[in-house]
């Protein structure tokens, strides 16, 4: 049978239980768009468009300072593109599943320029089983960063977002993105290890919600690199992870990073989906 849809529509908060199943059709690879409606609760769906299947919310696409489709086929993505047309100034980046990413990009691209940075590859990792029952390594120095340990933890946080994006997460002042930083670590989201009064390991959870914890930030001193820390860090955060906040870890990474991917397999970490970025 056809199925007709809507055209893109701002959602209202009558549609925040809807938009929170959506993401749960898949909750590993939808995690950030669930954490973010978890986080703000109801009036989070003001960042939200959604498109119908007659009265039923049938896909959303997350629009704030990312762009992030969510179990959208064609026919959505066509109603997202048509919307998405006068956004481009507000947006940093688009990422999520890559089956929705490129599609959508490929609709946007001719309004959007040429963007910085078209990432298509990016495995999208998930790991469920504690390595404390599997026998691997963990270092016993990972431990949450506590909430006095901010000015530690921000010229970690500010060398990785430079090092993964290519341009510094802030110029001038560093008000907004220490806000940030301190978000993470008060809500005990941040892991480091601390040698010498320097972070020289960080991972934070970057959205939690739906029994499933994203990782993002994974960093490592270059000093320290090459030293086989990443592996063992990785496993105590991820046994913490599991024992503290949720049942499945996941992360994605660029697929040419083989350093980070052999990590990441070492540490029980498996492929179950690819996400796309582009960065605007």
């Amino acid at each position: 049978m056809l199925r007709t849809f809507s055209s893109a529509q701002p959602l209202g908060v009558d549609d925040y239980a809807a938009a929170l199943e959506i993401c749960a059709t898949n909750p590993a690879m939808n995690a950030f768009v669930a954490a973010r409606l978890v986080e703000g609760g109801p009036a989070a769906v003001a960042s939200t468009f959604g498109v119908r299947n007659g009265t039923r919310l049938r896909a959303i696409c997350w629009v704030a300072a990312n762009v992030v489709p969510v179990e959208a086929d064609d026919a959505a993505l066509d109603a997202f593109a048509s919307r998405l047309r006068r956004h481009r100034r507000r947006c940093s980046s688009i990422f999520g599943d890559a089956d929705q990413v490129l599609p959508l990009w490929d609709r946007l691209s001719r309004h959007w320029g040429t963007p910085r940075s078209l990432r298509r590859d990016q495995p999208v990792l998930a790991v469920s089983s504690p390595p404390l029952a599997s026998g691997r390594t963990m270092d016993p120095r990972v431990r949450p960063a506590r909430p006095d340990e901010v000015d530690l933890v921000l010229p970690a946080s500010a060398h990785m977002f430079t090092e993964e994006i290519g341009y510094p997460p802030y110029l001038g002042s560093d008000r907004e993105y220490r806000r940030l930083v301190a978000s993470l670590i008060d809500r005990g989201h941040t892991y480091v290890i601390v040698e010498h009064g320097k972070v020289v390991f960080k991972a934070d959870i970057g959205s939690l919600a739906s029994g499933v914890a994203q990782i993002q930030g994974v960093w490592v001193a270059p000093s320290r690199r090459g030293q086989g820390i990443a592996t063992p860090a990785m496993n105590a955060v991820v046994q913490q992870i599991l024992d503290r906040h949720a049942s499945m870890v996941t992360l994605y990474v660029n697929g040419f990073n083989e350093a980070a991917r052999r990590t990441y397999a070492a540490a029980g970490f498996r492929q179950m989906g690819t996400f796309a970025t582009v960065i605007l």
